[in-house]
């Protein structure tokens, strides 16, 4: 099972008109059984300002990491199943691409240098930071500025999330040392 969004993509026709060049389903797609996650690319962006005179469509790419770009932007839709058993980190951090620097007290602790807009779409879950975690729920909007957390479905029905990631300077280091970043 993989996620199904409808991605529509607007765009200007020869004629300076604004015209739909794109309406399907987003056309990639990811499924991650080893930790119940499935999700889909829905757009990406490489710099800040976008350039909208590209019309190739970003999400075709071989690689796609899980922070945008320097200086870009990325949103996916991700579904978060049920869990179906223990997830070790080291299978956590390779199926998501991500160094063995990161950690926490939960299989899925990570960071990532950006601002993370987070939108709930349908049932419920949790993220768990160093200190602490927040219930969130279908309509809840979390703004997540590059800290360390974990998302954990403790539910019994996938909780659908909407990430819009956008590149960010990071945190000054606490004690002179530097944060883990993504590999």
């Amino acid at each position: 099972m993989t996620v199904e969004i409808r991605r529509v993509v607007t765009g200007v026709n020869a004629d300076g008109k604004a015209v739909v060049i794109q309406d399907g389903l987003a056309p990639k797609t990811n499924s991650r059984p080893a930790i119940s996650v499935e999700g889909a690319v829905i757009w990406i962006t490489d710099e800040t300002p976008a350039d909208l005179s590209k019309y190739n469509d970003p999400t075709l790419r071989d690689e796609i990491g899980v922070a945008p770009h320097a200086g870009g932007s990325l949103i996916r839709v991700v579904d978060f199943l049920p869990p179906t058993g223990e997830i070790d980190n080291d299978v956590f951090l390779k199926e998501m691409g991500l160094s063995k620097e990161h950690g926490g007290a939960h299989a899925f602790m990570h960071r990532t240098k950006s601002i993370d807009y987070a939108i709930i779409l349908q049932g419920e879950i949790d993220m768990l930071l160093d200190e602490g975690e927040v219930h969130l729920k279908a309509g809840d909007i979390l703004v997540q500025r590059g800290t360390n957390h974990a998302w954990v479905n403790r539910g019994d029905k996938p909780c659908r999330i909407a990430f819009v990631l956008i590149d960010a300077k990071d945190f000054p280091p606490p004690n002179g040392k530097p944060f883990p970043q993504p590999g």
